[in-house]
């Protein structure tokens, strides 16, 4: 299912072009992030619309893979309410947020999530990119079983961009790496598959 809107406006009164979907951001595609490069390029293009800063109506797991990579988990219950950013996109702008997300790569799931503007609280479906179930629940794991209400400066700080990481493996080697890199020894800070606390 993809949360489209219709011509008309959002719960927060935006009007939005018709035919778009609604996507939501909690990582490296916001405001002042790594990735948001791309929001940009579609907003100027039209391929997308701001629409304001919600969070998530149920805990999920907002956790940090290798490079400080944010994952949410598809835990509902789990973990804490999070924040992010809501887009409208046309369909040439999912596509290239998917190809980003690794969605046809096993890297990212895009799957419906239920929102609440931040301010008015008011209910929204809308899409967001969670850790593909295959290695989700062991970056669950990993992290000890604890999750970030919001990646912030502090996680992103750690942030790899993809072209600076090592080429000769894939992401989901690098997160089989994360995953199996053993618990309980400590996190060398300085090592780019740790998650920085």
């Amino acid at each position: 299912m993809v949360a489209a809107a219709d011509e008309g406006t959002t719960g927060t009164g935006i009007t939005t072009p018709p035919r778009r979907s609604v996507v939501f951001t909690y990582g490296t595609l916001k405001r002042g992030f790594g990735n948001h490069a791309l929001m940009e390029e579609l907003i100027r293009s039209g391929d997308a619309v701001f629409l304001g800063s919600y969070r998530t109506q149920e805990n999920f797991p907002l956790v940090c893979g290798p490079y400080q990579v944010p994952f949410l988990l598809n835990l509902p219950g789990s973990g804490e309410r999070v924040t992010g950013e809501l887009y409208g996109v046309s369909s040439g702008g999912l596509a290239r947020m998917d190809e980003l997300e690794g969605t046809n790569r096993g890297h990212y799931e895009r799957l419906p999530i239920k929102l609440v503007v931040l301010e008015e609280g008011e209910a929204e479906e809308a899409e967001a990119y969670f850790a593909h179930s295959s290695y989700a629940r062991e970056l669950w794991m990993k992290n000890g079983r604890r999750g970030l209400s919001a990646y912030s400066e502090k996680e992103a700080r750690g942030y790899v961009k993809r072209n600076e990481r090592p080429q000769h493996l894939t992401f989901l080697d690098h997160i089989q790496l994360f995953v199996s890199a053993a618990s309980d020894e400590p996190s060398d800070s300085s090592d780019p598959l740790t998650c920085n606390e």
